[in-house]
Parts: structure tokens; sequence; C-alpha cells
């Protein structure tokens, strides 16, 4: 079996290594299957996968033992071992790998973290969000195994989910495919676009539960979250987005998002400045901090949105400066309000009236420090304490109306 951009010497220390422990099916799954298809049959440039999930019908930690007595620890490095399932990540030859006992899943309850057993490879598959996905590679017969049609949804550059509860029980699946339709320009296949309007129609934050009607299952949030992590940080987003978009699935985040013109130059800006593109995304929301929440998103952040509602507030208000003061007249009332750095800097992502000088106060003129040190000071007579930290501060705006 030949794989894109694995080394073949490495192929056969795996298989060798396999059929050594008696594993009887040692197979190669999801995204390298996925992309390698594309470049081999339809001509996709090959970027190459950072690194490879194999899946087994056996024991994945004696396997990873058997590599290491064939090829030694100079080979093998970066081993470690996670979960009840034996899930082993090591590097051979600095080629990562991930070993992984094929499992089957349940769910008992939509949105609920699944219950996972022992399985086979065939149910491993199963537990596969798409059919371009759900494909392998087995090393042991050189096959290349595809019980879900991937390969012709591949062909016709579809997004097919496995089955009829695909996006019930895991509502996730939606960002999932907003991710692969903007990375690969594919489409929703009709089915799933109904799967997704349908999820999408009966969806508010629970699932209708008594204990907590308010709020999603605790682990869903977590995963949509990471899910839109991941879709800032490796996609297209302003694609993925679209997507989302089109397919009225704002929703599973707040309402207001889903008509929002604002929404790709907001989160350019919040690029350019640095910022979590997830806050600046949520940040029209009409409670972001409460959307914030929900999604788990670090403290900071939910700190940040907090804010954002009360600076919006203070923009509107009599006591903010004119759009054309001076610097140490904007730099004193901004700071005087207690605003986090990238509560303002988040603000001129949503371009009020004063964005400039929020800008240049986040990027200038905040960092301009007094012209003469604290150290300076005290041996001028001046003694530690507020008053010494008003003098700082009186001398720094100072400078700063001379910087005008």
């Amino acid at each position: 079996m030949n794989l894109s951009g694995v080394p073949s010497s490495l192929l056969v220390e795996l298989r060798a290594a396999a059929v050594g422990v008696g594993v009887k099916r040692l197979a190669i799954v999801g995204g390298a299957v996925r992309d390698g298809l594309l470049h081999e049959c339809h001509g996709r440039p090959w970027t190459g996968v950072p690194d490879l999930d194999w899946v087994l019908e056996g024991d994945a930690m004696r396997l990873a033992s058997e590599l290491v007595k064939r090829c030694g620890k100079e080979r093998v490095t970066e081993f470690h071992s996670y979960g009840s399932f034996g899930t082993v990540a090591l590097q051979l030859d600095g080629v990562a790998l991930d070993f992984a006992m094929a499992r089957q899943e349940f769910y008992h309850m939509p949105g609920e973290n699944p219950m996972v057993e022992p399985g086979s490879l065939d149910s491993d598959l199963v537990r596969r969000d798409f059919t371009i996905n759900a494909m392998a590679r087995d090393l042991i017969s050189g096959q290349l195994i595809d019980p879900h049609r991937g390969q012709q949804d591949l062909a016709d550059r579809c997004l097919v989910f496995l089955h009829d509860q695909s996006v019930s029980d895991d509502p996730t699946r939606v960002i999932r495919a907003s991710r692969y339709a903007a990375r690969l320009g594919f489409v929703l296949a009709p089915d799933a676009k109904q799967q997704v309007t349908a999820t999408v129609r009966r969806w508010p934050w629970s699932w209708h539960s008594d204990d907590a009607p308010d709020q999603a299952p605790p682990a869903l949030a977590n995963r949509l979250r990471m899910e839109l992590d991941r879709l800032f940080a490796v996609e297209p987003w302003a694609v993925a987005l679209d997507c989302l978009e089109e397919w009225q699935a704002m929703a599973l985040l707040d309402p207001s998002l889903q008509h929002d013109r604002g929404r790709n130059r907001r989160i350019a800006w919040a690029q350019r400045l640095g910022l979590p593109l997830l806050s600046a995304w949520l940040a029209v929301a009409p409670d972001p901090e409460a959307v914030a929440r929900r999604l788990g998103v670090p403290g900071q952040q939910q700190q940040c949105l907090k804010q954002l509602l009360r600076l919006r507030d203070w923009l509107l208000s009599v006591d903010v400066p004119d759009v054309h003061a001076p610097p140490d007249v904007w730099t004193a009332a901004l700071e005087a309000q207690g605003w986090m750095p990238e509560t303002v800097a988040l603000m001129v992502c949503l371009q009020p009236l004063q964005w400039k000088p929020l800008l240049r106060w986040w990027g200038r003129w905040r960092h301009l420090k007094s012209p003469i040190s604290p150290r300076d000071l005290i041996a001028d007579g001046w003694l530690s304490g507020p008053g010494l930290g008003a003098e700082l501060q009186r001398l720094r705006l100072e400078a700063l109306k001379r910087s005008r």
C-alpha cells in the first residue's frame, strides 16, 4: 500500500509490527485517506497531513511497544498513551502517528457525549461525520475500505452525513460541515441540508431539559466552541460563515448573527489587531457575554464582551470626549473608566463614530510613559504612594498633549 507523503519504509515497519503482534486489521482513517484520494484521483495539490490516524482491531499499546522493540528508541520518539481505550501517540522516523482501538458509540441523549465501547473497524467508520471521512486503507490487506460511497461523494464534491440522525445526535457537525465546505469547496447534499434545517428549527439552547431549560448540554457547548475555534484558526472563515448563514444555522449560537452585514469586516479588523476572532463575531449579539458563557469561552474574553456593552453605552453618553479631542483628553477619559485594552480594541472592530481615537489609544497613546521615571521623582523628594502615581500620570498626559 502506498500513501501520499508517507515513506514506504515506515509502512513496512508498521505492517511488520502489526503482523508480529497478531493485529488482523490496521487501517489509516480520516483526512489522510480523503485528501490522498483527492490528490491521486482528482488532481488536488497535495498539502500533506500533520499526523496519521490509525485504527486497529487489537491492542494499540501492544502494537506501539512492538514498534519500539523493532525500531529502537532512536527512531520511535514522543511516546504517549491516553484514555481507557489505550490510544497511543508517537513519532516514527519523525512522522507523527496516532493509534486507537476500533470502537463503536451510542447517543443516549441528543447533544450529549456518546457512550463508547470496543468495536470493529467497520463500526468505527460508522462513528464518522461524513461519507468522505468514513473511508480507510487497511495496511494489512492493502484494501481501500469504502462502505458508505465516500469515493462517489468525493467525485461529486458533496458532503453527505452518514445516517439520518447525524446532526440531531451532534449539532457540532453543522459547524464541521461549514469547515469542510470552505476548505474543500464542497456543497451539502440535499438530504444533509434537510438534516441541518430540521435540527436548527427545533433548536433552543436546550433540548427541553427540565433541569436546565436555558442551557445546552455542557459537552455540546464545549464541542461547539472547539469547532468554532478550529474554523477561525485553520479554515477560510469568511466562506465557512457564509455557509452557516446560507443554511440558516446561526441559531446554534444566537439568531441575531443570522443577518450580520458587518461580520466579515469586523472579524477582519479583529484579525488585524490580534484579537480572538470568535469574540469579534459574537460582539453584535444582544448579550454577547451570555453567548460566550454558554459556549465556555475563556473568562477574560467573557469579561471583555461584558465590558463592551458598557463601553458602547459610554460612547453614546454626554461624558464622552469629542471625536477630535486631543490624545491626553481621550487617554484620561478612557483610562478613568477602567476598560480592558482588549475591550477598546474590540470596540474598534465595531467601527463606532469614535473608532479612530480608540484605535490610536490602543495602538500608541496607552504605551506612552512619563518622560520622568519613578526613580527620578523619588530622587527629587517624592514619596512612594498615590501622589507619586498621580504625578507620573500628569507628566504622561502632558507628554501626550505635546505629541499631538
